[in-house]
């Protein structure tokens, strides 16, 4: 099975021309959201250098469309979140299977999912079904829970492109061609940055060991997490004065919900802490270890070599629905990424504010911990620097060229 570019081997664009007098490409390619529409642009961008006037065409976002997608209907509309999502169902489902029949009767040369699974690989497997190949870009998480989905997928793509090593072994494992392209913010994120700057930047003090608290980007995160952060804060504090405290937060109304923690708990509102909007990266680089719920951010620490501690936490029900379908001891990314348990992961019940905080402790008691978890995600941050967007424009290209040679066998014969 194929991982059809090298790590060690950065691509360079090769231009792939019309023949037979035939217009240009035409490209079918949806994302559902944010980090997909991000996806999507560097993939645009790198792939109009290698198909001269290739044309797009699905749903997309501010993003993708400056980079010429032709948007179907409007992204935000693909977005089922929590309780509050299930009302859009219905219109989700309507959407998928207009989109489907879309190109169904317009033939792409190529259909790209980015993300999305749930509606991605039902409108792939309706389309490779009726020849037209497809990439699904970024792998569900059918390695670490809903396995029996990998059946699905085979029937579904004709490469799978994902974002880490570890996902590219199971599909090949499981005889699914796949393409591992890295990650685009470990291109974005430089080896080495100015922390002081950084701090000066957020007005943190220079002179203090600075936490970082981040419970998550979205109002249900923060409903589990707000007080139990909080309360972490309140536990170090108590211990090491000399702390200092920052919070990144995605909106307003987790922000919010964070001071409304504030609020409640005795004392919390002195804690030394400065909350800010929008500024997590700078945040994260800013700190000298953090307080995360696992995610996103999760990454973007890795990638910052901060030493980190994980939790998360949610409903009951959740829970067991978890441990019903999960097949992974480890949730965290930066864990998946070693192999090992890197990093503390305080999960579910044992995530107490006396866990969590000392578990941060022990990296300010002990900075040759620290150094050890930074080494090691300094060579992680190196194995996914990929050049990701090129490498997944080169995936799409062998997808269209071992098309063209299908289709000019079939045509000889």
């Amino acid at each position: 099975m194929k991982n059809t570019i090298p790590p060690d081997t950065a691509p360079s664009p090769r231009p792939l021309p019309r023949e037979g007098g035939r217009g240009p490409y035409k490209i079918g390619i949806v994302a559902g959201e944010v980090s997909g529409d991000l996806l999507g642009a560097g993939l645009m961008r790198e792939l109009k250098q290698r198909l001269p006037g290739v044309r797009f065409e699905g749903i997309g976002g501010p993003h993708m469309q400056r980079e010429g997608c032709a948007s179907l209907y409007d992204m935000d509309r693909l977005s089922v979140i929590g309780l509050e999502g299930i009302a859009r169902i219905p219109s989700v489902l309507m959407i998928r299977r207009r989109v489907g029949s879309h190109f169904l009767a317009a033939r792409p040369d190529l259909y790209i999912g980015i993300d999305a699974p749930d509606f991605n690989l039902s409108v792939e497997q309706r389309l490779r079904a009726a020849g037209i190949p497809t990439i699904h870009y970024v792998s569900p998480t059918v390695w670490a829970w809903r396995g029996y989905r990998i059946r699905k997928i085979h029937r579904a793509v004709d490469r799978m492109l994902t974002l880490f090593p570890f996902e590219a072994r199971y599909y090949q494992e499981h005889g699914v061609p796949v393409t591992f392209v890295g990650h685009p913010l470990a291109d974005q994120i430089p080896d080495r940055y100015d922390r002081g700057a950084l701090r000066a930047g957020l007005g943190l003090p220079l002179d203090r060991t600075v936490v970082a608290l981040l419970p998550g980007s979205r109002v249900g995160e923060l409903r589990h997490h707000a007080t139990l952060f909080v309360r972490a804060a309140q536990w170090l504090y108590a211990r090491h004065p000399e702390l200092h405290f920052v919070a990144p937060f995605a909106s307003e109304a987790t922000r919010a919900l964070f001071e409304q923690a504030l609020s409640r708990e005795g004392g919390a509102t002195t804690l030394p802490l400065t909350c800010l909007l929008h500024q997590s990266r700078d945040a994260l680089g800013a700190c000298d270890v953090a307080l995360l719920a696992s995610g996103t951010a999760a990454l973007e620490a890795a990638l910052l070599k901060k030493p980190m501690v994980v939790t998360y936490k949610v409903s009951a029900l959740s829970a067991m629905l978890i441990r019903m379908f999960a097949h992974v001891r480890m949730y965290s990314l930066p864990n998946h990424l070693a192999g090992r348990r890197l990093v503390p992961e305080i999960i579910q019940n044992e995530a107490t504010p006396e866990a969590l905080g000392a578990a941060v402790e022990r990296y300010i008691d002990h900075p040759e911990q620290a150094e050890s978890v930074q080494a090691a995600l300094a060579e992680m941050h190196k194995a996914l620097r990929q050049n990701a967007d090129a490498r997944a424009a080169e995936a799409v290209m062998e997808v269209l060229i071992e098309r063209t040679l299908e289709d000019s066998t079939a045509t000889s014969q």
